[in-house]
């Protein structure tokens, strides 16, 4: 019998009290899972386990998770985010190139639009390594409903909350409402706030989930955030090694084209 495992209230009233008691009394749970946030083995019997539901639009997933990783929740994402979250929970997904991989770079599509290219790494900042994501579009961005030839992307993210970074030692400050999808152990996805307090969207989707390091992922599962970096096109690259990409954002700063927010895991705390 699970005397480890925790169904919120919230869950319950989603799942249903029957569904919850069978989950509670072991008819239903599993006898061990792999976390859908650090992507290890649990056991329910032995490790505190929060049960997260996934819902979108149309369907709903149950996963399992470490309690010490996600509480017992339920993520509100989009049927496409849930569809690929589900790939990567049951493993049925092809295997993904690694995030920031210089194989998988986006490219611009045709007529010149750009695509956001993101890069994760770990920072170290005050002598503690932060999980990170860097954003870098393909081609300038312009403001919705202009044509002109500038880049607006900073003044765009900077309006949403971003802040401008001028000193990379120090940890960007939290954006409320946005968060990162992570889920079986893979990104997925970074969210914003709805229109008119509505459910988050993504501002940023892997058309494909992105793996990431075992190292990164300890990280984000000891600090339940991730620093988001962003930079206009051309200012940080692909680089191939996290010194690299700490020198790349630390001259981005200096030429004051970096800006940065933490945000939280979707489903925990503060998302």
């Amino acid at each position: 019998m699970p005397r480890m495992l925790d169904v919120s209230l919230e869950v319950r009233a989603e799942i249903g009290d029957e569904e919850a008691d069978r989950l509670l009394t072991g008819d239903d749970a599993p006898r061990s899972y792999d976390c859908t946030s650090c992507r290890t083995p649990g056991d329910p019997e032995t490790d505190p386990t929060s049960t997260v539901l996934f819902v979108g639009e149309e369907t709903a997933v149950l996963a399992f998770a470490h309690a010490g990783c996600i509480p017992s929740q339920v993520v509100t994402v989009s049927e496409e985010q849930l569809q690929g979250a589900v790939r990567s929970i049951t493993g049925d997904s092809p295997a993904p190139e690694a995030a920031g991989s210089g194989d998988d770079a986006p490219q611009a599509v045709p007529g010149g639009q750009a695509v956001l290219g993101i890069t994760s790494g770990l920072v170290l900042i005050r002598g503690e390594l932060h999980p990170a994501l860097v954003v870098e579009p393909t081609a300038p961005i312009a403001r919705p409903g202009t044509t002109g030839p500038g880049d607006d992307f900073l003044p765009l993210l900077i309006e949403q909350g971003f802040i401008p970074v001028t000193d990379t030692n120090e940890v960007p400050s939290a954006l409320p409402g946005w968060s990162v999808l992570l889920a079986g152990g893979q990104l997925h996805a970074v969210l914003q706030p709805g229109a008119e307090g509505g459910p988050q969207v993504a501002w940023w989707q892997a058309h494909q989930a992105l793996s990431v390091t075992d190292g990164w992922r300890a990280a984000v599962n000891k600090t339940q955030r991730v620093l988001v970096y962003a930079a206009p096109v051309g200012s940080i690259g692909q680089q191939p090694r996290e010194d690299l990409l700490r020198d790349a954002l630390d001259k981005a700063a200096s030429n004051g084209k970096l800006v940065a927010a933490a945000m939280p895991l979707a489903g925990t705390p503060g998302a």
